[in-house]
């Protein structure tokens, strides 16, 4: 493998608070070991097109605080064509970079595989999303802040909702996966937490809500927009028709989950892998995304990331369920 000395960092799929942390860091950790850094603005979309620019120290300061990313992300249907992966990879040439960082999730990570396979160009994957459901790191960046987030919608509820001794379905994000679901609904004191991986039981969750009833003036029940019983709007609609006597209003968080400020955790967590993913492409590694597990960089191969964790702490579970009397 040649030296390397032209490195390019981009971001893909939904935005994440604490992006702009990891291009900061990749940024700077590039410069520091002397390597020329650029920036692909609207990721892979932005490679095909050659939207490619120089980034320096400059280029990066005071955007360690901004969520989204100022490198923009978008869906590129040209490049999951042989043609359009053709024309990034000379668009990478024509600038002589010879590495690249990602920063997203699975589609990410599945397009520089592809990529990989194509050409000799080592890349590093940085996990960037809100849902936490990638495999080799404790926590993705934006998770921390997309949590905190939703727990902060859910207390401002909770006080109307004890106002007004009524009954919230509140609907936050996770098509696939019901981490910002179980932690919020733990974090808030919610009734119930309803999530992808776990089949809903109407039954007892009815029951848990009638045998309660009298010792709340509130309730709160979290569901992840991706389980089976349908949304928040569909959950809603069955506990209404069970108990018509509930006041039972919706909220759907919906996109405030992923912009905003990022917390401590993700701008640490954000910096760390960005100092570590460049130090990895220099170290000879490629194909792999750089996590944190325990408390420790680390990295794995982008084929066993992208596998979605389909188990879930059942711990965590019980807790809801334990806490909710």
């Amino acid at each position: 493998m040649a030296e390397i000395k032209n490195i390019a960092v981009f971001t893909s799929g939904g935005d994440a608070p604490g992006m702009n942390a990891a291009i900061r860091a990749v940024v700077r950790t590039g410069i520091y070991h002397g390597l020329n850094v650029f920036g692909i603005r609207r990721g892979y979309d932005g490679l095909v097109q050659g939207d490619i620019c120089p980034m320096d120290a400059k280029s990066v300061a005071n955007i360690i605080q901004r969520g989204g990313t100022i490198l923009k992300t978008a869906r590129s249907e040209e490049f999951r064509t042989p043609e359009g992966r053709k024309k990034a990879f000379e668009n990478l040439q024509h600038h002589g970079i010879n590495g690249l960082i990602a920063i997203g999730g699975d589609g990410t990570f599945t397009g520089a595989s592809r990529f990989m396979e194509e050409y000799d160009l080592p890349i590093i994957g940085i996990p960037g999303t809100i849902d936490n459901d990638l495999v080799g790191t404790d926590f993705t960046i934006g998770y921390d802040t997309a949590v905190n987030t939703a727990i902060d919608a859910v207390d401002k509820i909770r006080d109307t909702a004890e106002s007004h001794d009524r009954l919230f379905v509140v609907e936050v994000m996770g098509r696939d996966s019901g981490l910002i679901a179980l932690r919020t609904g733990i974090s808030t004191g919610a009734e119930a937490v309803l999530i992808p991986e776990i089949k809903v039981d109407y039954e007892a969750m009815m029951d848990r809500l009638d045998r309660t009833r009298k010792n709340k003036s509130s309730r709160i029940i979290i569901v992840a927009e991706g389980d089976d019983a349908g949304g928040g709007f569909a959950v809603a609609d069955r506990i209404k028709a069970r108990f018509p006597h509930y006041d039972v209003r919706i909220s759907i968080l919906g996109h405030i989950q992923r912009g905003g400020s990022p917390t401590c955790q993700d701008r640490v967590l954000a910096s760390r892998l960005g100092v570590g993913a460049v130090e990895g492409l220099l170290a000879g590694r490629q194909g792999e995304m750089a996590g944190s597990v325990h408390g420790q960089v680390a990295f794995t191969p982008f084929k066993n990331a992208i596998k979605h964790i389909g188990t879930i702490n059942e711990n965590l579970v019980r807790i809801v369920e334990i806490l909710s009397l």
